[in-house]
């Protein structure tokens, strides 16, 4: 146990050297943020590009490997120069308590001791015999009860430097108290802030980094309610206010502690969210792993066959029912959990790759909604010329995000990426999967139900407000940016079109519905950004049933959907021989949506 803090050791600390050793690590910290970048986004790239085989495939996923142990640094230092921060606070307030003390005793001419005793001289009124009341020595008392018995007595001494003396002698042993107990806190939470001594991040260590997060965080509670705090349920202008208020070493500790607020908040800069969000995308993934290589694995005899009539039967073994009904849903869902967000390392692996500029983790919770949700960016939002926003419809979700050859609904942001680079080779272009509403889970009754949207719209609006914000905080300037909707996501564009005000500034200057079952609207001018600039498509098939079915369902007023004549928006040729195909490769539809994206309009084929 750490000893207790005499007198001569606190009066001697400077609790600035422990910020200023804070400073050293948010230095630390910044490093390897910078040369985890450089890692990421030049030299895997450029390796990626100039060099081909399997030995430069190994040569790429062990230089990625350096750029995981970077910010495990970056993280890990983070977390050491917040612990020290608040180690500092807390021993600064001791020592105040203390200064105080020893102010108030020279004023009054009392004595400290070196034990933290306090020694008063003989003073007051004589009495009858002509005697002055004589001095003394007193020492601090911490328990309240004490404390109060001992002011007690010193009130009913006649000489009036016993109680100055006893105040002074309290203060002292509170302050001494205070220290001690810091430093009794802080001391192992400082000694396991270190990581195992070899060069492989593993699970163990990302998921002793959130044990780490949650005690510096717990330990940490008086400076971190002494920082200013998140806005409560404020508008993206507040949290972007908020984290331009702020110091550097105040944004730091915040991202350490309490990333998962920090890259939840609308407004902020798509780099903060992103470097918050990945550090709770590295604490989950490890989370997940650690939980799933812990459970019972499913027997290999998973088949028997009995017979039952005059036919056999294939049916699961007793041995296998057993461990499902036990630990088969966990299981399940833990390896599609753990695939969606393989889909996502995927996409972080793949920058570089056919010119597809780095990602950003705007958004992520494993379980969010249900669903899971995901914000994911080509390209940095607040720096772009031209920002897309894509919405995916039914059964859309974590576990499936990035499924197949095509990458699932991440592929088609990043196909609408390059088909827009090419069309604008010169502008900087962000695409966003923007997966943060409870999607359906069917057709029928869920894709028929407006309840989702409903849900779901405002959420969009004030992402794309957040957007809107942290453009302004980057260049005083904001994007040209569309919201792109499929199949149900069009009818969550809809409702998000309509969640504002007239007094609101544009959020978006163009809407793309592609497969739309109906936007909860009559007409395209009804949306906010002018009838001129909603544009819809359709396709045959599969994609016929879905916008007629909606209609019909009434997710579109007055049985209208965007691809109506009455509807007054743009119609824009497809190519298309289904629902899901807008966004093939090589395709008309996806150079419309591109054309729109760029604001070359004057490119789009039309119906």
């Amino acid at each position: 146990m750490t000893p207790a803090m005499d007198l001569p050791t606190l009066k001697a600390l400077k609790p600035a050297e422990y910020s200023e050793a804070a400073d050293g690590y948010r230095t630390t910290a910044k490093m390897a943020s910078a040369a985890k970048d450089d890692i990421e986004h030049r030299i895997t790239v450029a390796m990626r590009t100039h060099l081909k085989g399997k030995a430069a495939e190994e040569a790429v996923g062990q230089v990625a490997l350096v750029g995981q142990n970077f910010h495990y640094i970056q993280t890990q230092c983070g977390l050491i120069g917040t612990a020290l921060e608040a180690f500092s606070y807390e021993l600064e307030a001791a020592k105040r308590k203390l200064d105080t003390a020893l102010a108030h005793a020279r004023t009054a001419g009392l004595t400290v001791n070196p034990d933290g005793s306090v020694t008063y001289p003989a003073g007051g009124e004589k009495s009858e015999d002509g005697k002055t009341p004589p001095g003394g020595t007193v020492n601090g008392l911490t328990d309240g009860t004490a404390s109060a018995v001992g002011r007690q007595a010193a009130n009913f001494d006649p000489n009036p430097k016993h109680r100055l003396a006893q105040d002074c002698a309290d203060l002292i042993a509170s302050a001494l108290k205070d220290a001690t107990e810091a430093d009794e806190k802080w001391a192992p939470k400082l000694r396991a802030l270190k990581a195992d001594d070899d060069l492989t991040v593993s699970a163990e260590d990302w998921a002793d980094t959130s044990s780490d997060t949650k005690g510096v965080s717990t330990a940490g509670g008086e400076y971190l309610n002494s920082l200013p705090q998140p806005p409560q349920d404020g508008s993206p202008g507040d949290n972007a206010q908020w984290w331009k208020s702020l110091s550097p070493e105040e944004q730091a500790a915040w991202t350490a502690v309490d990333p998962k607020t920090v890259g939840g908040l609308n407004g902020l800069p798509a780099a903060v969210r992103d470097e918050a969000n990945r550090i709770v995308f590295n604490e989950t993934r490890a989370r997940l792993e650690l939980e799933l290589n812990a459970m019972p694995k499913p027997p290999a005899n998973e088949w028997t066959w009995i017979t039952a009539g005059p036919y056999p039967s294939k049916v699961h073994t007793d041995e296998w029912m057993d461990w499902h009904r036990e630990h088969g849903d966990r299981y399940t869902e833990l390896n599609q959990t753990l695939s969606g967000m393989e889909y996502i390392q995927n996409r972080f692996d793949r920058t570089g790759t056919g010119d597809l500029p780095e990602a950003y983790l705007l958004g992520f919770d494993a379980n969010g909604l249900g669903d899971g949700k995901i914000i994911l960016a080509n390209g940095n939002p607040d720096e772009a010329d031209h920002v897309a926003v894509y919405v995916p419809g039914t059964y859309s979700g974590l576990e499936e995000i990035g499924e197949g050859e095509d990458h699932g609904d991440l592929g088609r942001a990043e196909r609408l990426w390059d088909e827009s680079h090419k069309l604008m080779p010169t502008s900087a272009v962000s695409t966003i999967t923007w997966l943060d509403y409870n999607a359906p889970d069917s057709i029928i009754p869920q894709a028929t139900d407006g309840k989702y949207a409903a849900e779901g719209g405002p959420r969009l609006y004030d992402f794309l407000q957040g957007n809107r914000e942290a453009q302004l905080s980057a260049s005083d300037s904001t994007a040209h940016t569309t919201v792109i909707g499929h199949s149900y996501g069009s009818t969550v564009v809809g409702v998000s079109a309509q969640s504002g005000s007239w007094r609101d500034p544009a959020v978006a200057n163009d809407y793309i519905f592609a497969g739309s079952p109906g936007v909860q609207a009559d007409h395209a001018a009804d949306l906010g950004a002018g009838a001129d600039h909603v544009w819809a498509m359709g396709g045959p098939w599969d994609d016929q049933v879905v916008r007629q079915g909606g209609r019909l369902m009434g997710l579109g007023d007055s049985l209208t959907i965007p691809t109506d004549e009455r509807f007054g928006g743009n119609v824009m040729r497809s190519d298309t021989d289904g629902h899901g195909g807008f966004w093939d490769e090589n395709s008309t539809s996806l150079r419309n949506q591109a054309a729109v994206l760029t604001g070359n309009y004057q490119w789009v084929e039309r119906e």
